[in-house]
């Protein structure tokens, strides 16, 4: 069984016992939240689509921890203009794992 949930403006397929990173969410470590914007969901072959979503879907995940991804490095210059502009940058995630999915 599977499905494909959207949070923070992109898509994920899952099954029960995935673990993945999706953009930073409000909520506390320990703690389940519910996606309800689930787009398909396939159980034993037989496989749902919504318009837009799948009516009374939902997908239920566990939160494991809340942390910054690897720093990236933003460095813009222009040639011979002596323009140098160095920043970094951290993107916030929400590590979850996938607990059941209800369709």
């Amino acid at each position: 069984m599977y499905a494909v949930l959207t949070t923070g403006g992109k898509q994920y397929r899952v099954q029960e016992g995935d673990v993945l990173f999706v953009e930073k969410l409000n909520a506390e470590v320990d703690s389940t939240v519910e996606f309800n914007e689930i787009l398909v969901v396939s159980n034993n072959g037989e496989v749902k689509v919504g318009k837009p979503v799948v009516e009374g879907a939902k997908v239920v995940a566990k939160v494991l921890a809340q942390g910054k991804a690897k720093k990236v490095v933003v460095f813009k210059y222009k040639p011979k203009k002596d323009y140098r502009r160095k920043a970094g940058h951290r993107q916030p995630y929400t590590k979850i794992q996938v607990e059941k999915i209800e369709a």
